[in-house]
């Protein structure tokens, strides 16, 4: 009765944290040795901290993020748009974090270890393939130290295993390299001034120029490590296929786009002058799939869902996947009827949010009021009134899960 998983990510680590939670015997096979926090900043929002809360890891995340207040959208001459309450500020029973994506994953593995045991899960272990056999399913693993090839066999597959999933490209051989929307990001991270609230999201600027931040720790001399993305549209014929997935960038390909976005509560030029690293990436996603269980197997979190980083919702996805199909496997018994029941759950409603995050989400309000008013505001009211920028935030939460009602009232996912 044991299920495997292939990949050591926020999705897997939760997955096997939930299943000791509910007392099912699993593995988790990673492919790297040794797993380090790496990555930049992301968000979670409150459904998934709920889940994270109910997992007991309340503290964990005190300790490596910073609790969100409110997210404010503002037009490349710094001008503010709208401001919206996040997380408890907002109503919600949970807080939305800014968190360092490195920090979190080690938080996850530390508490998968503390209570599950170390033996649960084996580094350097790659599942480059599956068969079906009597007992469930048997995988193939490659072995990064040795070379050499072994197997595992358990009851199901989880593949885990991230944009890139090799067993993913399995199932859909013809589907080919993750889609580029034409967006190339330039992630840093700063340690700077404390900004608006001190604890507050900022987008700036347009989807062809844009600048978003947000603090992921207090600094000791008052600041805030603030974690940033610079967003810039270039050429459809542009070679991105060239670039590596996480490469360090290079301030001359885009600083010069944002020289001029310096305001009074914010200088963004100083953040990428100021900044210790620099990492670009290509924004991709992967198209949504028709089904994502085959037998014995299903796809989870990015493998199954690859999504552009719009509304702070990759983690927050892969997250939930975790918790409903814990309870599918709870509820059903561990086997092909679980996966099939989560596959139901699950599919239709995250394709939804890939789709919705292609159309910009929440942040087509900045598209919206630089076509309207490309040389400034002097009343916003008059250019897109608060009512406008809300019904884009609130149909937005409705694809997402988002809806403040909805989850404060509804029981838990995994109610143990």
């Amino acid at each position: 009765m044991t299920v495997l998983i292939a990949g050591a990510g926020i999705a897997g680590l939760t997955l096997g944290l939930s299943l000791h939670q509910v007392g099912i015997p699993f593995h988790i096979y990673e492919t790297v040795e040794d797993i380090r926090p790496l990555g930049a900043g992301i968000n979670l929002q409150s459904l998934a901290t709920r889940e994270l809360f109910e997992l007991g890891l309340e503290a964990e995340l005190d300790k490596v993020g910073l609790r969100t207040e409110e997210v404010g959208y503002f037009n490349a001459y710094g001008q503010e748009i709208w401001r919206e309450p996040r997380g408890t500020m907002a109503g919600n029973n949970w807080p939305q974090y800014s968190i360092h994506r490195g920090g979190l994953q080690m938080a996850l593995l530390e508490a998968l270890i503390e209570r599950a045991g170390a033996d649960v899960l084996t580094m350097g272990a790659a599942v480059t393939d599956w068969r079906e056999v009597d007992e469930g399913v048997e995988i193939t693993l490659n072995m990064r130290k040795s070379g050499q090839a072994s197997t595992a066999t358990g009851t199901v597959l989880i593949a885990a295993d991230g944009i890139n999933s090799g067993l993913r490209a399995g199932f859909y051989p013809d589907e080919g390299p993750a889609v580029w929307g034409g967006t190339m990001m330039w992630r840093g991270i700063t340690k700077g001034p404390r900004f608006l609230t001190g604890r507050s999201m900022a987008m700036v600027g347009d989807k062809d120029c844009k600048f978003v931040c947000y603090p992921i720790g207090d600094t000791e001399d008052g600041g805030s490590l603030i974690n940033w993305i610079a967003d810039l549209t270039l050429p459809a014929d542009y070679d991105w296929l060239a670039q590596d997935w996480n490469r360090t960038g290079l301030r001359a390909d885009f600083a010069d786009r944002f020289a001029k976005m310096k305001f009074d509560w914010l200088d963004i030029p100083k953040l990428i002058s100021d900044a210790y690293g620099i990492w670009e990436f290509p924004m991709v996603d992967r198209n949504p799939l028709p089904q994502w269980t085959f037998g014995p197997v299903t796809l989870l979190g990015d493998a199954a869902h690859a999504m552009y980083p719009i509304g702070s919702n990759g983690a927050t996805q892969g997250i939930i996947d975790a918790r409903i199909l814990a309870r599918e496997l709870r509820d059903h018994g561990v086997g092909q009827g679980a996966l099939k029941a989560y596959d139901i759950v699950r599919r239709k409603a995250v394709n939804a949010v890939v789709l919705a995050n292609r159309g910009d989400g929440p942040d087509k309000v900045l598209d919206i009021v630089a076509e309207r008013a490309p040389e400034g505001f002097d009343d916003i009211e008059t250019v897109m009134p608060f009512m406008e920028c809300q019904a884009f935030a609130d149909r937005y939460k409705v694809v997402t899960g988002m809806t403040i009602d909805e989850l404060n009232k509804r029981p838990a996912i995994l109610a143990v």
